[in-house]
């Protein structure tokens, strides 16, 4: 299994060379050079297994034997979800009318990213161990990588993690996680931007390729491969908890919502559509709505501004996954990605091709939200079921409310059934509930984080932000 590049232009690398890098030196996105096939009856029978089981064989798929024998990688995913609170690591809620929500975030800082964040930080002690090497990882977060990519990899001697939040827009719980981690490797830095604006001096510090190859950059953001191979386990699980059996041919098709922001889990949904898996999968976004847009009209274009809505960890302009996404679907066309890609960074403004817009819009469906959308999705899940919704997961849950055939249970009603991931705990987003009248269930380990001391560095309008990043990674080397 070896990995290339969305845009042609660099050499294949094995998995330890995807994981080692952020984009591609070429600037684009590390992608299988071939998806693995899963037939029915394989399928049938990984129906059985666990999530943790589930994750093993998938991996397996992706990581060569010869690389990590399958006994150690066995390991190594049983002890990154040893800190997971349930015992079934996710957990499916089947609600009333049809909804399903499938939990994502019983990991330690209450978001989906936990789960391929917590494998991805033990494949990379791993080989630093094995080969003496020390990284320097670069993140930027709209709400919940960086406590993730902070808990995957705090305390580690080998790793040094500097990651850039966007002051003001997460919300408290999601900045405490970050800025209250006192260690060593952990450097946290609030900038007074936005997600898309925090995302490029990273981007300039990985295109610097002596720098970058220096003092070992790499990313945990979701340009990572290693994030979307394990992500791609939702879809299979999430398919297994909802069909309603396996013993047809076909085998039953599942509805997929996915909610939406940087592309990595609904790019994780179409690698598992790619290898067999029967889904219908519907990116869901709020009002940053480039994905809705590209899917109904072709048209990858930015808007005139990020805007700040209650589903923050959302709130992103530029879904850098879209890129694999679109390779994918042209049939691996490194070149015209290349074209496409360069002409969007140039402009900010991209129509596709008639053929891919045509593929796209097959292979994905979407839906937007508003606050008010996302609000009144939060109430009534509440009162249909007295279950708290975060307001990412209340997007796809008005998706859900929204369509026509939610309440058909009888068999000359049947519809196809429908799971929604829930990618983050409710009780990370205070402000958003009590906007929708709702109260809060804050458990202790999130109460707790007011109290604690905080460390970060600001990053004002004006500096250099890149600049200041260097000088903070190569006064920090000097301690290897």
């Amino acid at each position: 299994m070896e990995y290339v590049s969305t845009r042609g232009g660099a050499g294949a690398v094995d998995f330890e060379g995807a994981l080692f890098s952020g984009y591609a030196p070429d600037g684009g996105l590390f992608m299988p050079q071939r998806i693995p096939l899963v037939d029915g009856d394989t399928l049938r029978r990984w129906s059985c297994l666990s999530y943790r089981e589930l994750v093993k064989e998938l991996c397996s798929l992706f990581i060569t034997a010869e690389l990590v024998p399958r006994s150690t990688l066995n390991d190594l995913i049983d002890r990154a979800f040893s800190r997971f609170r349930h015992k079934d690591v996710v957990h499916l809620s089947r609600l009333k009318d049809g909804l399903n929500v499938l939990e994502l975030w019983h990991g330690v800082t209450y978001a989906f990213k936990d789960l391929s964040l917590s494998c991805t930080g033990q494949f990379l002690q791993y080989f630093l161990e094995k080969k003496q090497k020390h990284v320097t990882i670069l993140v930027g977060t709209s709400g919940d990588t960086g406590s993730s990519a902070i808990e995957s990899v705090r305390g580690q001697k080998n790793m040094n993690i500097f990651v850039l939040l966007p002051k003001g827009f997460c919300t408290q719980i999601q900045e405490l996680q970050m800025t209250t981690v006192i260690e060593d490797n952990v450097h946290v830095f609030a900038a007074h931007g936005n997600s898309d604006e925090i995302d490029e001096p990273i981007k300039e510090l990985f295109a610097d390729v002596d720098f970058a190859r220096k003092y070992n950059l790499m990313s945990l953001n979701s340009v990572n491969w290693s994030r979307i191979m394990v992500q791609i386990a939702h879809h299979f699980y999430a398919y297994f908890q909802c069909a309603p059996s396996l013993d047809t041919t076909p085998l039953p098709v599942v509805e997929i919502v996915v909610p939406t922001g940087g592309g990595g889990n609904i790019t994780a949904g179409c690698i598992a559509q790619k290898m067999g898996l029967p889904i219908r999968l519907v990116a869901v976004v709020n009002s940053n709505d480039i994905i809705h847009r590209t899917v109904q009209h072709g048209d990858f274009s930015l808007s005139e501004s990020v805007k700040a809505t209650l589903a923050s960890a959302m709130d992103i302009q530029e879904p850098y996954n879209m890129e694999r996404i679109l390779w994918l679907l042209s049939g691996s066309n490194n070149s015209l990605m290349k074209t496409l890609m360069e002409q969007f960074s140039m402009s900010k403004s991209l129509k596709l091709p008639e053929d891919l817009h045509r593929k796209l819009s097959k292979t994905l469906r979407s839906c937007s939200a508003s606050d008010e959308d996302i609000v009144q999705a939060m109430q009534r899940c509440w009162e249909e079921n007295r279950y708290l919704l975060c307001p990412h997961s209340a997007v796809a849950a008005h998706y859900h409310y929204s369509q026509p055939d939610k309440f058909s249970s009888f068999s000359f009603l049947s519809s196809t059934p429908r799971c929604c991931l829930a990618p983050a705990s409710a009780a990370k987003f205070q402000d958003a509930l009590l906007r929708a009248g709702l109260v809060p269930q804050l458990p202790p380990e999130i109460t707790a984080l007011t109290a604690m001391k905080t460390r970060s560095t600001p990053l004002e309008r004006g500096q250099d932000w890149a600049q200041v990043l260097r000088e903070q990674i190569e006064v920090v080397a000097q301690r290897w």
